[in-house]
Formats: C-alpha cells, structure tokens, sequence
C-alpha cells in the first residue's frame, strides 16, 4: 500500500510562517464544498456543512484506500471561505450576515466516481443534514498572500491586517478572504490553534 503526506507535499501551501506575509502562487485543486449563511459559533447550518464534508472526505480516503489504487492519505484540514454582500458589515460583532463556503481539499488522484460513491455511502449510512449540500468543484485561487495566525479566532485582527497591508503595498485584493483550519479545535488550547490567513490578489 501506497502512503501519501499531502500536507508535506502541498506544505507550501498549508504550512505558512507566523513571522511574516509571504505571496504564494496556488494551483487548481477540487474542494468537497458546502454554502451557508450565519454566525459559526451558533448556526446549525455551520455545524451540519462540517459534519457533512468530514463524513464524506473520510468516506472517499477508505475508499481509495481499499480500492485499487490501495493509497493511504490523511483528510486535508478544514478551510473557509468568508464574505458579505454588505462588507462593511464583515467586521462587526454581528456575524449573522456572513456567508461562507467550508470545504475541504481532495487529492487529484480522487475521481468524481470515487465521490459521488462516497457521497451515497455516507448517505446511506448517516445522512447528515447537510449532505445534499454537498458538491464538488474545481477552485483556482492564483497568487495569494498568507500567513500563519496562532490563537483564538476572535484575536485574528492584527494578523489579516498583516496581510492587507502587505497586499495593499503591492496591488490590491481580490476574491475572499481565506481560512486553513491547522487545528482540532475540540482539543487544543485556543492559544495554540493555528490557522493560514490567506487572501488572494492581483
């Protein structure tokens, strides 16, 4: 059996430095994905999406695992991205007008056969509310800026600012603002959850 550290192989990408902003170029990669709207600390339709796309991300690694291709991979970390159609309203308090897309990663070597499979075991098994949310697409996010922010959530400011400061000297921004989820949170101290802060520019 085949055993693949897409987080070693991808670590450009997912594991960015905490000391400073740095301009990456990402390429096309195929995301399981879930829309909603809400505040994350209290919607059910944030909690539902996650569980959704987890479900079904473990349910394609066992598959390809025990398929032909017999390759061991990790789930790649949940990621988010975040807007507003008012932005103005995007950095308030008030999180019930923020819209997002959870997803989570699928190596190149899952097929969509793989997934719709997945997604009718899960179903079949589970059937989170969430699943016939679920889709599959392509994003090609280009060149980016990130880094890594180590903390709670809510002290994220100062480190996007980082981040817009560094885009805004160079070009301008462009598409949404993009969350890497490095950490269990249901398990790790809030001062130690590491998260990629990434923006796209031009």
């Amino acid at each position: 059996m085949k055993k693949i550290d897409l987080k070693k192989e991808l670590q450009h990408f997912y594991q960015a430095s905490a000391k400073e902003v740095v301009q990456v170029d990402i390429p096309p990669m195929n995301y399981l994905m879930v829309d909603g709207t809400g505040d994350p600390n209290t919607s059910p339709a944030y909690a539902d999406a996650i569980e959704a796309l987890f479900a079904v991300s473990y349910a394609v690694k066992f598959m390809v695992k025990k398929g032909p291709a017999g390759i061991d991979y990790g789930v790649m970390p949940l990621e988010g991205l975040w807007w507003a159609t008012d932005m103005s309203k995007f950095t308030t308090k008030d999180k019930s007008n923020w819209k997002w897309t959870m997803m989570i990663m699928q190596p190149s070597f899952v097929t969509p056969e793989i997934i719709d499979n997945a997604i009718a075991d899960v179903r079949k098994k589970k059937n989170p509310t969430a699943i016939s949310k679920v889709r599959v697409e392509a994003f090609s996010e280009g060149t980016c800026a990130q880094i890594l922010h180590i903390g709670p959530f809510s002290e994220e400011g100062p480190t996007i600012e980082k981040v817009h400061l560094f885009i805004d000297s160079r070009g301008k921004r462009v598409g949404k603002h993009h969350e890497i989820y490095l950490s269990d949170i249901r398990k790790a101290d809030p001062a130690k959850w590491k998260t990629v802060i990434r923006q796209p520019m031009q």
